[in-house]
């Protein structure tokens, strides 16, 4: 597709809650990627103009299908932070999404990495080209 395109980022504000928490007293690594999933959603309403309700209503969905992250500094119960999340690349087979979380107490970066997400038809359960609409719609 267009090797050109640009794609906008947004931030989404949350809040370490009590039951992300794990034994060592800070946040358990699987809660990262619940945070850069809650904050796509919003994003997806509030900044894409198309919730994910209505995305499933068209019959579609967004599935991963590979996810790297690089954990770099703990957050801890209370403490608010940021997610900045960023398409890098969307082609008719998937979109690959970067990801910061920042701390909002420091300003440091806690941990980043990206999501490699595939469309699927949600009846089938099997994956659909991303049409040109659909790029177009997520670029800036």
């Amino acid at each position: 597709m267009d090797p050109e395109k640009t794609f906008s980022r947004f931030t989404s504000e949350l809040k370490v809650r009590p039951d992300d928490i794990d034994m060592f007293n800070h946040v358990h690594n699987s809660k990262y990627f619940d945070y850069v999933l809650a904050a796509r959603y919003e994003q997806m309403e509030t900044c894409y103009g198309m919730s994910m309700e209505q995305f499933m209503e068209l019959g579609y969905g967004w599935v991963v299908k590979t996810a790297h992250i690089e954990f770099k500094r703990p957050l801890t119960l209370g403490e608010s932070f940021k997610v900045t999340t960023g398409i890098v690349s969307m082609n008719e087979r998937s979109s690959k999404v970067s990801f910061e979380i920042v701390s909002a107490k420091t300003g440091k970066i806690c941990s980043d990495g990206w999501f490699d997400y595939v469309l699927i038809d949600i009846k089938t359960g099997r994956g659909m080209k991303i049409t040109r609409e659909m790029i177009d719609k997520y670029s800036i």
